[in-house]
Order: structure tokens, then C-alpha cells, then sequence
């Protein structure tokens, strides 16, 4: 069964209603000329028909006007046949075909005495029309004009071109069948390179190949290179992840030697000292893990193709966060972020970024915090101030290594700009701290626009 959003199904429906839209624009052109084609053709014979009248119309010395001969086709002398003809003189009819009968027909009131055929339609002996063909007529001595009239029912013209647009409705749909299996065959074969596509997918899933082979179109080659480069980044994430689990395990080694040292002499002695000591390590320990594990998330957070992420809608977030958070202190947030401004990246990693240099302002503000962004060459720089007491020029550098701490007394592990900065690097952005004309910090942050 097709998927309603199937592009197959698109590609199907979508050639479906051409060819039928085109066959349908086909077989009015073509009915209407037909019908013109039989509408000549009869208007033809008709004028046969009209010149043998008036050529057998003659008035031989002074007697009265006779015809000579009458036009050899049968029909009209068939009553009712639908063909007929009539000879007029001022004062009505005076000759007129045995297909008429008793009944004369009325030739429109105008005459028309240029000598031309003219054509009209009139009402035939039975009510019907007729199309008709008419000329005014002269003869050399003879005072006055004769109109003579060639007619047939307009059903004959009726029933041809309804015959021929049967024939021609059946051709049409034979042909819009072949059409569409035409299509259909032509769908199936132009998609099968998608099908490749799909199956080398599931294969890379279930892991049976690394990278997509073969030659693939060149509407598709693109997408295939993309995805083979995104594998390529997918391995050197784990390549990274790996290198910052060593990195963790190297650094908890000492600290856990020691905590476990200290566990042994505090089991033996029971001195109080070693409490402290042991609370010291561990400390250090979880110090350890926070920043490493961070760095290692970090790592993993390589930008994915075509990411891109509002930052307006994820500063507004944090703020109600922070603003709950902080309620007790009434802090003021002045947020200035236009709605077009958009970083190339991932959400979380925005968000952290926001999270720990805003978290960070809340914590050292005395009542105001302000968020700001610009975009400028490709890169977006956002700014986060406070009006706290600030850091002096020379620990600016210091405050985005990993654990630096300025006050115990504030809460906080003293990673959270180390953070910001790896995840900026990652992205090939920045951090960079200043004084603020609040009086307090102010954090540039620079990541790529989106």
C-alpha cells in the first residue's frame, strides 16, 4: 500500500491529472475540428446541390419559368429525408424537392440580392432544424429574383460528430491508459535509485557496511556524499568520546588513590582529620567528573547539517526559568533578541551555552541583567551583562578555566564557563569576558549564524 505522502504517489497523481487534463484539451481540439471538417463538407455538397437548381431554372420565350431537371439524389425525393431544396419568387414558394411533401419551409425575411450563397438555419418540416444554403438568382430577360434554398437536418452533422466522438473518447482512453503505465514504469525505474538509497541506509543501521558505495545519479550524488561525510563525523564523535572517557579515568585515578588511602587510615585510627581530608578528595573527585563528562558531551555535540535554532525563543526560556529561580532577589531582565537572529547549531547546546553564562549573571547580579544579540559576517554574538561587582582584567582570562571559583560563598562548581567555552570552540565561536556598562561582567558569546 502507497503512503498517503508518498512521492511515488505525488509523481503518480501528479502525471495522472497532466496527461488526462492534456488528453481532454486534445479531444476538444480535435471534436471541434471535426465537426468543422463535416460542417464543410456538407456546406459543399449543399452548394452542389443549390448550383444544379439554379442552373435548371429557365424561362423559354415568354412562358412561364420552369425547371429543367431536378438534382439526382434520391434523397429528395424521399419524403421527410432530411435533404431538401425550394425555389422562391416574390410572392412564395414555387418549386420545392417531393421530400417537402405538402409543407413549404420559410426562407428568413431578408433576401439577399448580391448573388452570394449564404448560410442559415431554419425550422425543417418536422420542427427541426436545418441547415440551410441559400443564393438570390437572376435571369438574362426576366424581371424580378428567385431564391433557391439546398437543405439538410442539422441531425446528420449531429450524429457524425457524435459517432466521432465515441470513436475518439475510446481512443483516448486506451491511449491515457498507456499513458499511465508509461508512467507508473517510468516512476518505479527513476525511483529505484532512492530504493538503493534506503537499502544501503538500513544496511549502514544494521551494520552491515560503513559507507554507501556504487555510482548513484547525479540528482542524488549530493545526498549520498552528505551522508557519507556525516558517517565520517559520526566516528570521530566516538573517536572523541573515547579520548575524553581517558581523560576522565586519568584524571579521577590520583584523587580515588587517595580517597581510598585515606578510608584505610580512617578505619585504622579513626582521627578526624581524615574526615576532612576525605571530604577534600572527594570533592575533588566529583570536580573531576563534572568537567570531564561535560567535555566529553561537548565533543559529541558536533553541529548536524541544516540545524538551526531561533535564539529568541530559547533566551525567553531560560529567563522564566531563572526568574522562578531567583524570585526571591526580584531581579530585572532587560532581553533584546530580534526574532530573525538564528544560530547554526543544536538547541541543547544553545541552550547550555545561554543557561551557564545567565545562571551565571543571576548568581553575581545586584538587581540587573541584560541579554543582547548582533549578527554581523556570518556570526552571531551575544551578550549577557550584570550590574554585580565584576572581575577585575586579570582574572578575566582565569574565570573560563575549568573549576575557577572567585567566592565559596556563591554556590556553583566553577565549570560552567569552562563549559561554554569548549561548546564555543566546538562550533568554532568564542567567549569572551569584559567589563559591563552596568558596573558588573559582560559575556560575549560568538557562535555562526544560521
Amino acid at each position: 500500500m502507497i503512503a498517503v505522502n508518498s512521492l511515488r504517489l505525488r509523481l503518480l497523481v501528479g502525471a495522472v491529472i497532466w496527461i488526462l487534463l492534456a488528453l481532454a484539451a486534445a479531444g476538444t481540439v480535435l471534436a471541434a475540428l471535426f465537426r468543422a471538417h463535416v460542417e464543410r463538407r456538407l456546406d459543399a455538397e449543399l452548394a452542389i446541390q443549390l448550383e444544379q437548381i439554379a442552373a435548371a431554372l429557365e424561362r423559354p420565350g415568354t412562358e412561364k419559368l420552369i425547371l429543367t431537371h431536378q438534382p439526382s439524389d434520391p434523397r429528395f425525393r424521399k419524403p421527410y429525408s432530411g435533404f431538401y431544396w425550394q425555389v422562391d419568387n416574390l410572392e412564395g414558394p414555387i418549386f420545392r424537392s417531393r421530400s417537402l411533401w405538402d409543407v413549404a419551409l420559410r426562407l428568413p425575411l431578408e433576401a439577399s440580392p448580391d448573388g452570394q450563397v449564404h448560410r442559415h438555419r431554419i425550422s425543417g418540416p418536422e420542427g427541426q432544424w436545418l441547415i440551410a444554403l441559400e443564393r438570390t438568382v437572376t435571369l438574362p430577360d426576366v424581371p424580378g429574383a428567385y431564391r433557391v434554398l439546398a437543405a439538410m437536418d442539422e441531425t446528420e452533422l449531429i450524429a457524425a460528430a457524435a459517432a466521432f466522438t465515441r470513436t475518439l473518447v475510446l481512443s483516448l482512453g486506451v491511449l491515457a491508459v498507456a499513458l499511465v503505465a508509461a508512467v507508473a514504469i517510468q516512476v518505479h525505474v527513476g525511483l529505484r535509485p532512492l530504493h538503493r538509497l534506503r537499502a544501503g541506509v538500513a544496511a549502514i543501521r544494521e551494520g552491515r557496511i560503513k559507507r554507501l558505495e556504487g555510482p548513484f545519479p547525479t540528482e542524488t550524488q549530493p545526498l549520498v556524499e552528505d551522508l557519507n561525510a556525516l558517517l565520517q563525523r559520526n566516528e570521530e564523535v566516538v573517536a572523541r568520546g573515547r579520548t575524553q572517557a581517558g581523560n576522565l579515568a586519568h584524571g579521577l585515578k590520583t584523587p580515588l588513590s587517595v580517597l581510598a588511602n585515606e578510608v584505610d587510615r580512617l578505619a585504622a585510627d579513626g582521627a578526624s582529620q581524615l574526615s576532612a581530608a576525605m571530604r577534600g578528595q572527594i570533592a575533588t573527585m566529583r570536580q573531576q567528573i563534572d568537567y570531564h563528562l561535560a567535555r566529553a558531551r561537548a565533543a559529541a555535540s558536533l553541529d548536524v547539517p541544516g540545524a538551526r535554532v531561533p535564539v529568541a525563543p530559547s533566551v525567553a526560556a531560560i529567563h522564566r526559568t531563572l526568574a522562578r529561580l531567583y524570585g526571591d532577589r526580584e531581579l530585572q531582565f532587560a532581553i533584546e533578541i530580534p526574532a530573525d537572529h538564528v544560530f547554526r547549531g543544536e538547541q541543547q547546546d544553545l541552550e547550555e551555552m545561554l543557561g551557564n553564562l545567565m545562571d551565571n549573571a543571576c548568581k553575581w547580579a545586584r538587581g540587573r541583567i541584560a541579554a543582547t544579540s548582533r549578527r554581523d559576517d556570518g556570526h552571531l554574538t551575544i551578550t549577557i551583562e550584570d550590574d554585580g561587582p565584576g572581575l577585575p582584567s586579570e582574572q578575566q582570562g582565569y574565570a573560563l578555566a575549568p573549576g575557577a571559583r572567585f567566592d565559596e560563598k556563591v554556590p556553583g562548581t566553577g565549570l560552567g564557563l569552562a563549559i561554554v567555552r569548549d561548546l564555543a570552540t566546538l562550533y568554532n565561536g568564542s567567549i569572551k569576558l569584559g567589563s559591563s556598562g552596568l558596573g558588573g561582567l559582560r559575556a560575549e558569546l560568538t557562535l555562526p549564524a544560521g
